[in-house]
């Protein structure tokens, strides 16, 4: 089985949308999202190699040093499957974007590096 990186997309506009509903909502959005979250680990567990985590504050290397930045990723989860396709179907109607104020989830194939196998 292949490997696949899935990052959590939310935009920042979608993100102050989220702030901007009440606190009564956003709860009750929120236990609703988690539970479903919980369902997608149990319901693929045998193809998730790290569940993953919420994303914070991000700082930025370069040859320069290291500054603050800004970016779009919220969380990610790793997982395996037999294809690109399938990792990318694993995440159909994921809670991310269903019930939470996620855009999209990008899954990305983890390639191996040579020599290093």
């Amino acid at each position: 089985m292949k490997k696949f990186l899935a990052v959590y997309i939310s935009k920042e506009s979608t993100m102050n949308d989220w702030e901007n509903l009440s606190e009564t909502e956003r709860n009750t959005r929120e236990e609703k999202g988690i539970a479903a979250w919980h369902q997608w680990v149990e319901k693929n567990k045998k193809l998730i190699l790290d569940v993953g985590a919420p994303l914070g504050p991000t700082l930025k290397m370069n040859a320069k040093g290291v500054s603050k930045t800004k970016n779009e990723l919220t969380a990610y989860t790793v997982v395996q499957a037999e294809s690109h396709e399938a990792a990318a179907k694993l995440f159909l109607n994921h809670p991310h974007f269903m019930i939470f104020p996620g855009d999209s989830i990008e899954i990305v194939e983890c390639l191996k590096i040579p020599g290093m196998e």
